[in-house]
């Protein structure tokens, strides 16, 4: 059975460079990840070869990336493009790419995203929580949405860490690291990610453009739980809406798995959006290719072949638009 990935990053030298110039480069408790991170060849496509996947798409691990100004930013994601379209054509059955953004410059991000997916084939974007300390639903970020609904290709957001703001009101006075563990995969970048994605259908930005797709990781970022709840409270304040929020699972939003590998989360999605709105991901290098592996092997006990496929690569093959060869380079 075939299989893709689609929350799977790398970082270059020229942004490693830039954020730790900044004074905003990897936090020593991920630095460890670094030699992966940097792998767009032998080494990566090993570690794909060691758990049967296919076909990763792959995306900038972006810490940092927000701190730069838009004049610093600008430049390097069209660089940090450039370093991922060489790696997609040098591996073009193993690699496809989400093209990073620079949001500083809304202009500059849009006319880069088309320049990815035309000149380089790249099947969408990934975003990564706010930009400045505003939220994607800001008016300024519209010309980004609308090349990518133009495009025809889904938007993936990514959480971030949290602003200082946040950070100190919400993660600070905790022992050792945990206060640093609970602002990221130990709770708040879930939880800011389910707030921005369930901020983004509110201002009404699907409704405008009903075309544009939207990717969130981590099996919903616990959205699936709350949802009945949520679209309840949150729709009968929106008559400005043309459906109540939840129906916008089924026509605009996809969830991937990466990352959570119990069964228990997967059941609640699927019983709230469905599997034709589930893709399968890992989130190498921050979580193994074996272990997902292990995890999606684990699903022939439940589920049939056919979601079992879909979950593989079905979904991403049609959502992606992705033309995918057997061979392997």
């Amino acid at each position: 059975m075939r299989t893709i990935t689609l929350e799977e990053h790398f970082v270059t030298e020229s942004f490693l460079r830039a954020t730790n110039e900044n004074g905003h480069g990897f936090p020593p408790q991920l630095a460890q990840m670094q030699s992966k991170l940097l792998d767009l060849g032998a080494g990566r496509i090993a570690a794909m070869d060691e758990a049967a996947i296919d076909l990763q798409v792959l995306s900038l691990a972006a810490l940092g990336f927000d701190e730069l100004d838009a004049a610093t930013a600008t430049p390097l994601a069209r660089d940090i493009n450039d370093e991922l379209a060489q790696a997609t054509r040098t591996h073009p059955t193993r690699f496809a790419g989400f093209a990073a953004l620079a949001l500083k410059d809304p202009s500059a991000a849009a006319a880069e995203l088309e320049r990815c997916v035309t000149r380089h084939g790249f099947v969408g974007a990934m975003l990564d929580g706010t930009t400045g300390g505003l939220f994607l639903d800001d008016a300024r970020f519209l010309p980004v949405f609308e090349a990518a609904s133009h495009l025809g290709v889904p938007v993936y957001l990514h959480p971030a860490p949290p602003p200082e703001t946040v950070k100190q009101a919400y993660f600070s006075g905790l022992p050792g690291e945990l206060g640093f563990m609970l602002s990221i995969a130990g709770w708040g970048w879930h939880a800011e990610t389910g707030l921005h994605t369930l901020r983004l259908i509110v201002s009404g930005l699907f409704d405008r453009l009903p075309n544009l797709q939207w990717i969130i990781g981590h099996m919903g970022e616990g959205i699936p739980y709350a949802l009945a709840r949520s679209s309840g409270m949150l729709s009968a304040g929106a008559p400005h809406l043309r459906q109540p929020v939840a129906a916008y699972f089924q026509s605009n939003i996809h969830i991937t798995t990466s990352g959570y590998f119990t069964q228990p989360p997967l059941r609640c999605a699927m019983d709230v959006v469905g599997i034709d709105r589930l893709l399968f991901s890992v989130d190498y290098p921050f979580s193994a290719n074996t272990r997902g592996r292990q995890y999606l092997d684990s699903l022939a006990e439940t589920l049939s072949e056919p979601d079992l496929s879909a979950l593989a690569h079905g979904n991403a093959d049609r959502l992606l638009k992705l033309a995918f060869s057997q061979s392997k380079g």
